[in-house]
C-alpha cells in the first residue's frame, strides 16, 4: 500500500517521478490570474493564525463546511475566533475525502510547514499551535510566502476604477516579485442595473477626468485607464462573463442604448446583449493595440441563493455551472476581431466540462502562426480546479491541440497558501505524460524532450507568452 502525501504522490511510474522531481519541482511560479489583496502584499501582512489564512474568504471550505451541517457562524460569522472556525474546519476534513479540499488542505500543510500530520479533531490544536508559531516569523509573512514558494509574478485582478497604488509602491520599491495588475472592467458593461451602473460611470468619470455624458466619453474615459494600467505593468486583462456576446449593432444603436440605461430606464434583453456585445469588441480591440492577453472566464451561475446573498454578499460560496450554449458567439466574436486583423493573444476558461472539447477545438480555428499557442485552452477552472478536471482539460488539449505550447496553472485565489495547487498540477502533469512513456505511447528515446516540454508548461511557456 503506498503511503499518503509521500515524496511520489500523484507519480504513478518512475517516468512520472524522475519528470517532477528532475523537471517540474524546480521550476519557479507564475500566477498569471489570481485575487490576491495587493495591499497585504505592499504592507507584507502578518497572519495570526492558521485560522486566519485558511478561513478568511475561502468559499471552498465554507461550501463544505455547510454541507457537513456546520453553523455559517463558524464559516462567515464576524463574532466567531479564528480557533472555534478552525475547529470546525478540521471536524469537516475528514469527511472531504475524495474532495480536491482533501488533497489540496494535506498538501498546503506538508508543503508550507512541513507538518506530514492528517487534520482531523483529534490533531486539531497540535496543528493549530504549530503553524500559528511559523506563521508569526517572517518566513511566513504576505511576501515571504510568494518568496517562499519560488513566485517570480503574480497578476492581480483589478478594476478600471482602482488606484493602483498599492502595485506602483510595490514597484518604485522594487520588490523582487512582479506585482502586475489584470484590467477587469465587467463593471463597465453591467447594464442590468440602472442604478448600479449610473454610479460606475461616475467613478470611472472622477478617476479619468473625463465628464461622461455619452457613449463615446465612455471609451475615452476607459482608454484613458486602460492606458494607466499598461503603465502600471499591466500585460492582460480578463472577463467574468456568462456567454459570449457577439450581437449585431450600429453606433446609432449602442449610443441610443446607453442614454436610456444612463437615464435610469431599464433595457431590454436585447438590449443589454447589444451593449455587451459593443462593449466586449472595444475592450478586445484596446487588448490588441498594447499586445496584451485576453482572458475569458465564462459560464458560472452566480448568487443561486437569493437569501443568503442578501445576508452575506457574492463570493461567499452560492455560485454553480452554468449550461449557456456558447460556441456559434464565441466564434463570431472571435471571427469578427480576426477578420479585422486584431484577435490578441487569448486564454478561454469554461466552467462546464461538457465545453472541454469545444474550447480545444475552438482555438485551432484562430492561430495564425505568429505566436506560439496565440490561443490557449485555460486550465480547469474553479469548480474543474482538481485531478478529474485537470486530467480532462489536459486530454482534450493534447487530442486536439498542442499540449507543448500550453501556458500551465494558476491559483486563481485569495490565499498565500494556494501555491501548492501549482505543485498539484505539475504532479497531474507528469504522471499523465509518465504513464504514456511507461506505455510506450511516448518514445523513452525522446526523455530530454519530454523535460524540456514539462519545464515549458511549467514555467517557461508563460514567461515567453506574456513577455514577463
Amino acid at each position: 500500500m503506498k503511503a499518503f502525501m509521500d515524496d511520489n504522490f500523484l507519480l504513478q511510474t518512475q517516468t512520472a517521478q524522475d519528470l517532477y522531481h528532475r523537471h517540474a519541482a524546480k521550476m519557479p511560479i507564475i500566477d498569471y490570474h489570481c485575487h490576491l489583496n495587493p495591499e497585504f502584499i505592499a504592507k507584507d501582512r502578518k497572519f495570526d493564525n492558521l485560522g486566519q489564512i485558511w478561513l478568511e474568504g475561502d468559499h471552498y471550505k465554507w461550501r463544505a463546511m455547510r454541507t457537513n451541517g456546520i453553523d455559517e457562524r463558524f464559516c462567515t460569522g464576524k463574532d466567531t475566533g479564528d480557533w472555534e472556525k478552525f475547529e470546525q474546519w478540521a471536524a469537516t476534513v475528514p469527511y472531504t475525502m475524495r474532495n480536491p479540499l482533501y488533497h489540496w488542505t494535506h498538501l498546503e500543510l506538508k508543503t508550507a510547514f512541513g507538518v506530514n500530520k492528517i487534520l482531523k479533531p483529534e490533531t486539531a490544536k497540535e496543528i493549530f499551535d504549530e503553524c500559528t508559531a511559523k506563521l508569526r516569523t517572517p518566513e511566513y509573512s504576505a511576501r515571504g510566502l510568494m518568496k517562499k514558494f519560488n513566485v517570480k509574478v503574480v497578476c492581480t485582478t483589478d478594476d478600471p476604477v482602482d488606484s493602483l497604488e498599492y502595485h506602483l509602491s510595490l514597484k518604485k520599491e522594487g520588490f523582487e516579485v512582479k506585482v502586475l495588475p489584470t484590467w477587469r472592467p465587467d463593471k463597465a458593461m453591467a447594464v442590468e442595473n440602472p442604478a448600479n451602473f449610473r454610479a460606475y460611470m461616475e467613478q470611472l468619470s472622477k478617476v479619468s477626468g473625463v465628464s461622461i455624458s455619452k457613449y463615446a466619453d465612455v471609451i475615452t474615459a476607459l482608454r484613458k485607464r486602460h492606458d494607466f494600467f499598461a503603465e502600471a505593468g499591466c500585460k492582460l486583462s480578463d472577463h467574468g462573463i456568462e456567454e459570449f456576446y457577439a450581437e449585431d449593432y450600429t453606433q446609432a444603436e449602442i449610443d441610443a442604448i446607453f442614454n436610456k440605461v444612463y437615464g435610469g430606464k431599464e433595457l431590454t434583453k436585447e438590449e443589454i446583449i447589444q451593449f455587451k456585445s459593443a462593449m466586449l469588441f472595444e475592450f478586445a480591440v484596446m487588448d490588441w493595440e498594447k499586445g496584451w492577453t485576453q482572458q475569458f472566464h465564462y459560464g458560472a451561475i452566480r448568487d443561486n441563493n437569493t437569501r443568503l446573498f442578501k445576508k452575506l454578499g457574492p463570493d461567499t460560496g452560492f455560485d454553480s455551472i452554468g449550461d449557456f450554449t456558447v460556441a456559434k458567439a464565441m466564434s463570431k466574436f472571435l471571427n469578427r476581431l480576426d477578420t479585422l486583423d486584431k484577435l490578441a493573444k487569448t486564454i478561454l476558461y469554461n466552467l462546464n466540462p461538457r465545453d472541454n472539447n469545444l474550447i480545444a477545438t475552438m482555438i485551432g480555428n484562430f492561430q495564425d502562426g505568429s505566436v506560439a499557442g496565440k490561443m490557449q485552452f485555460g486550465s480547469g477552472w474553479w469548480f474543474l480546479d482538481q485531478k478529474p478536471g485537470m486530467i480532462d482539460q489536459m486530454n482534450a488539449l493534447s487530442t486536439l491541440g498542442l499540449l507543448s505550447r500550453f501556458v500551465g496553472m494558476l491559483t486563481d485565489s485569495r490565499s498565500f497558501l494556494s501555491y501548492p495547487r501549482h505543485e498539484y498540477f505539475r504532479r497531474i502533469l507528469c504522471n499523465l505524460l509518465g504513464t504514456d512513456v511507461e506505455n510506450g505511447e511516448i518514445p523513452a528515446s525522446e526523455l530530454a524532450f519530454i523535460g524540456q516540454m514539462v519545464e515549458g508548461i511549467c514555467y517557461n511557456n508563460a514567461k515567453e507568452f506574456f513577455k514577463f
